[in-house]
């Protein structure tokens, strides 16, 4: 018997945080810094800054297959193939899907890495605060439960992060972006100054502004800065592109109070229902397949939206037979993801004599200018961003596609084209009851774990999105003197995104969401949901700032409320 209480309290922490990502690497440091010990459980494998950075140093000619998918990644990586950052440079950093099955009743395609970081590693580092048109928008036109919380709770924390994150942008003082703490910007390519100008000359209440990005443009809290390699995708070894490795584990593990566990795959929450508390986590040994049980007083779930989620319907007990806290329904409900279908492609012939300096890790942005202040549409509600770039066309991009050969081949190869530009829309996706993920425990994954079954689809306020869209692209293009311009509809499905929101919202009440305001589950204080989980709704903006924020607020109050002894 001694010899099991032993065991036991070599396995019990002040605090576990399930998920070593985004949130999760954010859990851990604020826990850690504040004093508790802390143990992190990581899914997949052990993945160190800068020496498991195997491929962030070679050129395209030193991978296998000159950094191109082949037939043997599409067999094996069937959905994580269509991912912008997949290639041969970033294989490893994703799950092979013929490993990780899950069901479609209607498409959902769910790009994962399961690593430690997370897709921390492979995210487009887009970083833009919320304001109170998103935070009040469920409240207001009456689609999905009305956040719990407005900008003025929110705003210090996106302080906070982005103080140590380190975000390069312009203070631009547009409302539905509030400025925040930043890094020197990345300069606008002088085809993008022209049509930000354009814009600003001929379509009062929309803004370019150059895109706000977790990439140092200078040294910052020892780390960075950015190289201009656009390379990110494949782990920075500069620590210029946030990252959980870079940055948020290395502070958590400075203070020793972080104990670090890979191939640890979170089963379910233990439900003590004497206490009316979580006491731990179940853990499935990804290696071993074997079960081990883990103990502490405060737990946050950050396994990314879907696996929160699932850990959370995977928690059953006499007092929660549909899932963990899940007294409402709703666990599982409200998916949502950004609607990037639109999209827009023209060519410049002007400004020949500038060209764009380095491989920029980011570009433009003109946010949400639809049903704000003085513009009021009558056939769809909310609104959509949209990003872009415009960069100089180069010949020697398609020379391995064309035919010829000698000294007048080579010397064509380096003539630059001219300036292309790209839109893609980013639309908000209305909270539907419909759009949802289920488990299915009759079929389970090599683990034992039961799988998801998605059913999910766009509405018809994205698609009334898209028109408006395809008509505010054109227009823009148009005026600012574009040529050969292509708009399109991608008709890919929700997932795609990799904006995944949902499934464990935050609101007000306990009947219609999963947490409260501060993250915690209504039902069960002492487990906290950061991650897109606990998203009410999704904005326009790219969220994981937004779970950032959140994340040390939660800690926060957490660690305040344990020394009360309110959890």
């Amino acid at each position: 018997m001694q010899l099991n209480m032993d065991s036991k309290k070599k396995r019990t922490y002040d605090a576990i945080v399930v998920g070593s990502g985004i949130s999760g690497g954010w859990a851990a440091k604020e826990l850690c810094e504040k004093g508790l010990k802390t143990l992190v459980l990581e899914r997949g494998r052990k993945l160190d800054h800068i020496t498991d950075y195997t491929t962030a140093m070679k050129a395209p000619w030193e991978l296998e297959n000159r950094n191109m998918h082949t037939e043997s990644d599409r067999k094996d990586y069937p959905i994580q193939t269509i991912c912008y950052a997949f290639n041969d440079g970033t294989r490893h950093l994703f799950v092979k899907d013929t490993d990780h099955p899950y069901q479609q009743e209607k498409p959902f395609e769910w790009i994962r890495g399961y690593h430690v970081g997370g897709k921390s590693l492979m995210w487009a580092r887009q970083t833009y605060r919320w304001s109170d048109f998103d935070f009040e928008a469920n409240s207001k036109d009456g689609y999905g439960t009305d956040w719990p919380i407005r900008y003025k709770d929110i705003a210090p924390w996106y302080s906070y992060v982005e103080r140590f994150v380190g975000i390069s942008g312009n203070k631009d003082g547009l409302p539905q972006i509030p400025d925040g703490e930043f890094l020197p910007p990345i300069e606008l390519t002088v085809a993008e100054k022209h049509l930000q100008k354009t814009i600003r000359d001929y379509f009062p209440g929309r803004h370019l502004v150059q895109g706000r990005s977790a990439n140092l443009t200078q040294q910052h809290n020892g780390r960075g800065p950015c190289q201009y390699r656009h390379l990110c995708h494949r782990g920075c070894p500069f620590s210029a592109a946030f990252a959980s490795q870079a940055a948020t584990l290395p502070a958590a593990a400075a203070t020793k109070k972080m104990t670090l566990r890979t191939d640890s795959i979170v089963h379910s929450i233990i439900y003590d229902d004497q206490k009316g508390r979580a006491t731990g986590v179940r853990v499935i040994d990804a290696v071993t397949k074997e079960m081990v049980e883990y103990y502490a007083k405060i737990i946050f779930v950050n396994a990314s939206t879907i696996n929160t989620t699932t850990i959370l319907l995977n928690s059953v007990s006499s007092r929660f037979p549909n899932g963990l806290g899940n007294d409402s329904g709703v666990l599982g409900h409200y998916l949502m993801d950004h609607c990037y279908r639109g999209r827009a492609y023209a060519t410049h012939s002007g400004f020949q004599d500038h060209y764009h300096k380095g491989r920029r890790p980011t570009s433009f942005y003109i946010p949400r200018f639809r049903n704000l202040l003085n513009d009021q549409q009558k056939d769809f509600v909310r609104g959509y961003a949209i990003g872009g770039g415009c960069e100089r066309g180069a010949a020697w991009q398609g020379g391995a596609w064309q035919a010829g050969f000698g000294a007048d081949f080579k010397q064509a190869m380096t003539r630059p084209g001219d300036w292309g530009l790209g839109f893609h829309m980013q639309g908000e996706t209305l909270p539907r009851f419909d759009n949802r993920l289920r488990v299915d425990r009759s079929k389970l994954d090599p683990w034992g774990m039961p799988t998801i079954t998605f059913d999910c689809k766009w509405s018809d306020n994205e698609e009334a999105h898209l028109k408006d869209g395809f008509v505010a692209m054109q227009e823009m293009m148009d005026k600012a003197g574009f040529k050969d311009a292509k708009v399109y509809d991608s008709h890919e499905p929700p997932g795609r995104g990799i904006h995944e929101m949902g499934t464990a919202r935050m609101g007000r009440d306990p009947k219609t969401s999963i947490l409260n305001g501060n993250n915690q589950l209504h039902s069960v204080p002492n487990v906290f949901v950061t991650d897109g989980a606990c998203m009410a709704s999704t904005g326009t903006q790219n969220p994981s700032l937004t779970y950032m924020a959140l994340t040390a607020r939660a800690v926060d109050y957490a660690v305040r409320a344990s020394k009360k002894r309110e959890l």
